[in-house]
């Protein structure tokens, strides 16, 4: 079952806690990931590790209002074992802001609900991960259930931020679950677009033969080198479908310049980018000539 629906939290943590996730959702991932050992850095007021405790699995909370720091602090190190499972719930950004408020009197500097952007959560949350990727054992599964957040006009998807930082070959399923008894429910917004009433469950399974961590960085590195290498094939090729198929390689210059201002910022270096990408595919495109390019004809 990849859909999750229950408007039920069950009799498991504290009901008050903002934020706090159906107890159901952790008894329907222990039923399916059989873990004997269980994690979850970002405890809140419980609920995972008391449905884990229920179904005879050890358990370990932690949680920054308890003292662990997900950032700083090594989770192995902490629970002094290794765990099949390790799952959290964190903070989605800004959206419900924990320390000073849920939770203690001052706002706490590492508290993943009190970043200063979205980059900076997206960086720490990837953080806080390979921290779990630590701690679970070969062949174990860890992940995150995290939201979607929409904010003045800007649509963020935080688990297509991880999927995309983390190895790939590791990534295993990825689950939707209902969203019920939201505050958010109660409000009137203008917005044409349908309201977010759902979020993700997001797994990984580390391999039987764990990589290290300069591994999982070759491995995310190549992973980054081919996604920017196929972003730009396809601006490039639709900029000449745009200019009829073909062009000079000023008019082509002047096409993506107009359209793809975003991307062209980050490279100072972007029209030797675009001559190197229309080299490096020659099945997609060809020189009939020096300084004009042109889509190959389909066979």
């Amino acid at each position: 079952m990849s859909v999750l629906s229950f408007p039920d939290r069950g009799p498991w943590g504290d009901a008050g806690y903002r934020g706090n996730c159906s107890g159901h959702v952790y008894r329907y991932l222990f039923e399916q990931l059989k873990p004997a050992r269980f994690a979850d850095p970002c405890v809140g007021s419980g609920t995972s590790v008391e449905v884990a405790e229920a179904m005879g699995i050890k358990a370990f909370g932690l949680d920054l209002h308890s003292g662990f720091n997900v950032l700083r602090d090594s989770i192995l190190e902490r629970i002094g074992q290794p765990v099949d499972f390790c799952f959290s719930h964190p903070p989605y950004a800004s959206m419900v802001t924990y320390s000073g408020r849920v939770w203690g009197d001052v706002a706490h500097p590492d508290d993943l609900s009190r970043c200063g952007d979205d980059d900076e959560f997206v960086d720490k949350l990837h953080q806080m991960l390979l921290n779990q990727r630590q701690a679970t054992e070969a062949s174990g599964y860890y992940g995150l259930l995290i939201g979607d957040l929409r904010r003045a006009g800007t649509y963020r998807s935080y688990q297509a931020d991880m999927v995309a930082r983390l190895p790939a070959d590791e990534l295993c399923s990825i689950l939707i679950k209902a969203q019920h008894h939201c505050q958010s429910d109660a409000r009137r917004y203008r917005l044409r677009l349908p309201r977010i009433q759902h979020e993700y469950i997001v797994l990984w399974q580390k391999p039987a033969q764990a990589s290290c961590y300069l591994s999982v960085l070759r491995c995310m590195a190549t992973q980054q080198q081919r996604r920017l290498s196929g972003t730009w094939r396809a601006v490039v090729y639709q900029a000449l479908v745009e200019l009829g198929g073909a062009s000079a390689l000023p008019s082509l210059y002047a096409c993506l310049a107009a359209n793809s201002k975003d991307k062209l910022q980050s490279n100072a270096h972007w029209q030797a980018k675009v001559r190197q990408t229309l080299q490096r595919y020659p099945t997609l495109f060809t020189s009939p000539t020096r300084g004009r390019w042109q889509l190959v004809p389909a066979a």
